[in-house]
């Protein structure tokens, strides 16, 4: 079950997709899930104005290491010129696939017009997948949402126009914007962009386990299946998915001490990339995903939010180990 496919002339060795997570999915979780066996990864999503004015925090956005690819960079934004002259820009860096973001719910990035907003601009749509595929020779995707509201689940009508517009690629997340991540996603709606397009269909919503990923394919016939929220804290998610559907054994849980490792590598990581400052500080967020579930975690996510120095953050994550946390 586990064979891959194509997206333009990008060859994808499988079905298991990283989704694009702002300030989660950034290259050292990038990097961490490939080596779990992500096939695909898409990168935190970036502003095609920041590209065009040189914003300052663009830059790292735009990094991508060999070793992770293939990897679908995200550009958001609502003006096709816009839009197209920034794909232009930066096509010559280290990505395979240029995606188009049309689900983030976010407000500041609705109230623009862009994200999931666009899913209220079907024509608008295609005209900027239209002038991004003429403007670039890299595959250019689109991810988006079941619809903005439930009174208007449009996504396989937008599918169509994109892939008629020049899109190689459709990621779709079964959830309305109006729904964000809340309630239960709609494969359905997925199947049903499966059955109006002819180009490769990336299921996303709800997916937490191997069983999970399995079941969407089996129910949507869709081609990849994306992990989003679900690997948060969990790069073995893409092992086991990936043991799942090729019927091998799956492996188990890891221990708590070897979360605990994880933690100071993802740490030890993120400090080589962006500093010790702001590494520690946004170890925070992942040290209370990586430990969620496990005997003592309130405690610890309480108490990591203290931390500021990588050896903080070490002698708290082995006090935790040894069962001596004192509050």
């Amino acid at each position: 079950m586990e064979e891959g496919f194509w997206i333009g002339n990008i060859k994808i060795p499988g079905r298991i997709v990283l989704g694009p997570m702002a300030g989660v999915t950034d290259l050292p979780f990038r990097m961490l899930c490939k080596e779990y066996g992500a096939d695909l990864i898409y990168t935190e999503m970036v502003s095609a104005k920041g590209i065009l004015y040189n914003n300052k925090n663009t830059e790292e956005l735009l990094t991508v290491e060999t070793a992770e690819r293939p990897v679908a960079l995200q550009l958001f934004g609502e003006d096709p010129q816009i839009m197209s002259e920034a794909a232009k820009r930066i096509e010559h860096r280290n990505f395979d696939i240029l995606d188009i973001n049309m689900g983030c719910p976010v407000p500041k990035v609705v109230n623009n017009g862009e994200g999931s907003a666009l899913m209220k601009q079907p024509e608008r749509i295609g005209e900027i997948v239209s002038a991004i595929s003429k403007a670039i020779h890299k595959p250019v995707t689109v991810k988006i949402r079941k619809g903005f509201g439930e009174q208007d689940a449009n996504a396989p009508l937008v599918a169509k126009i994109a892939e008629d517009a020049g899109a190689a690629a459709v990621a779709v997340h079964g959830r309305t914007r109006v729904q964000y991540y809340s309630g239960k996603a709609d494969w359905d709606i997925i199947r049903q962009v499966k059955e109006v397009v002819s180009i490769p269909v990336i299921g996303n919503g709800d997916v937490f386990t191997p069983e999970d990923a399995a079941r969407m394919i089996e129910e949507t016939g869709c081609d990849g299946v994306m992990a989003a929220r679900g690997a948060r804290g969990n790069p073995w998610l893409f092992a086991q998915m990936k043991a799942y559907l090729s019927g091998n054994r799956m492996p188990e849980k890891p221990p708590l001490s070897e979360v605990v490792a994880m933690i100071l590598r993802h740490a030890d990581l993120e400090i080589a990339y962006k500093g010790e400052f702001t590494a520690i500080r946004e170890m925070r967020k992942h040290t209370a995903w990586y430990v969620a579930g496990y005997p003592g975690a309130t405690k610890l996510r309480g108490a990591v939010n203290e931390v500021t120095t990588r050896k903080e953050l070490e002698e708290l994550l082995y006090n935790y180990l040894e069962k001596r946390l004192i509050f």
